[in-house]
């Protein structure tokens, strides 16, 4: 096997400087109490920092309360959360790694809440709900209401900037809020967030990038396509990134779905690398940095995409999921000969490697 010649190479866009290109995206681990983060989480990212991953993202955190997904899921719409974040991030640090924080809400996707907000009064018709809950029709908000949620956004966003995070992405994507407000099938509002379906998201970007030092990147996840029922093309989710990146996203962290149970119409067949050239296309429309995504665990594939320039950065969840040290044994396991010296161990487990 030849050595990794990409996965291993150092990545900047504005004042961050990541030391390989992979990147932890962000799984929820349903596991806060009142969106607080706690010594699980501690462990969980600790672990992946030490493992060598360049860039860490947390977990789907939300602006408030009724926008988890579950009751479970992290917050910041609070001081509390803010400094309870800190030491998450200074671990990471401490072992090389670069760490972003994903800024949310769920949406009508939200569960287990007394009363959920989205764009329209629309219920969800997905099938991949928690059991514990069903999903509810959401409320029918006002245009100052949707206007508070861009505030809302953006003092989330501050606070994860006062904890010290490197990096803030926003969650465009997965059918959650932002995603619904430039869905068709969601959005059916006739005010000015209805006749501009991308305004909400582009107005978030903005606040966003108000509280942020100028140099700090802002990441923006988006569904390129989506997979459901009469779910938008490529050529819409294209126009979403084209928009979202002339508001201000630096970098834009591509998939795809979300947005009900998946139509076999029109919907990809599950397999390694299957959302890369969503985002190649996107990385094309808008010549900004992007991160693919879509079961990229295999280490060659992965560096593969990131030698055919089809993105810059590399997602892998599952697989470090699996494993807290992906990127150390996909080195180790390579053809001794071919290989370059091993990158990223710490000293602690050098005998090891």
């Amino acid at each position: 096997m030849a050595k990794f010649r990409y996965l291993t190479t150092p990545f900047r866009v504005k004042n961050l400087e990541l030391k390989n290109r992979v990147v932890m995206p962000p799984m929820c681990t349903y596991s806060a109490t009142d969106g607080v983060p706690n010594d699980w989480h501690f462990v969980h990212y600790s672990a992946r920092a030490i493992g060598g991953v360049g860039l860490i993202i947390v977990e789907m955190t939300n602006i408030a309360p009724n926008g988890r997904i579950t009751p479970n899921c992290l917050g910041l719409w609070n001081d509390e959360q803010r400094d309870a974040f800190k030491r998450i991030v200074a671990a990471a640090h401490q072992y090389g790694s670069k760490i972003a924080i994903q800024i949310a809400h769920a949406g009508r996707k939200a569960l287990g809440h007394d009363y959920v907000d989205a764009p329209s009064p629309i219920l969800y018709d997905g099938d991949d709900k928690d059991p514990r809950w069903s999903y509810q029709t959401p409320r029918d908000l006002s245009t100052a209401e949707v206007k508070g949620l861009v505030q809302k956004y953006a003092e989330a966003v501050k606070r994860a900037v006062e904890a010290g995070f490197d990096a803030i992405e926003i969650h465009g994507a997965h059918g959650y809020l932002i995603h619904e407000f430039h869905s068709f099938k969601a959005n059916q509002r006739s005010d000015e967030y209805g006749q501009d379906k991308m305004l909400f998201g582009e107005q978030v970007i903005q606040a966003a990038k108000a509280v942020m030092p100028a140099e700090m990147p802002l990441l923006v996840r988006i569904s390129a396509q989506e997979y459901g029922k009469d779910g938008y093309s490529k050529e819409h989710g294209l126009e979403v990134a084209k928009r979202y990146a002339a508001a201000g996203a630096d970098v834009l962290h591509v998939s795809g779905g979300g947005d009900g149970t998946p139509d076999p119409a029109h919907s990809p067949s599950i397999q390694a690398g299957y959302q890369v050239h969503l985002a190649r296309a996107v990385k094309q429309a808008t010549g900004k940095p992007t991160i693919a995504v879509g079961m990229l665990e295999d280490p060659a594939l992965a560096d593969y995409v990131l030698a055919s320039g089809d993105a810059d950065l590399v997602a892998i969840g599952r697989g470090l999921l699996r494993d807290p040290h992906w990127l150390l044994n996909a080195q180790y396991h390579q053809n001794g000969k071919d290989s370059a010296p091993m990158q990223f161990v710490p000293r602690q487990y050098q005998r090891g490697f």
